[in-house]
């Protein structure tokens, strides 16, 4: 998985009645775009995430 800053991470979720997260990817940690990411996430909560195969980026 590689991102860059500004895209969107979609994390689908993965119980029943669990709604899908979205966020802009704030900053990238990892070397060449990949994990972990710091992702503000439409609620306001920001947070540094190592996304699993639940999740996929979408570029902006």
């Amino acid at each position: 998985m590689n991102a860059m800053v500004g895209d969107r991470l979609l994390v689908h979720g993965n119980t029943v009645g669990e709604r899908d997260r979205s966020g802009v990817i704030t900053e990238v940690q990892g070397t060449n775009g990949e994990p972990p990411y710091v992702v503000r996430f439409d609620d306001g909560h920001t947070g540094l995430v190592f996304p699993g195969p639940d999740a996929v980026v979408v570029p902006k």
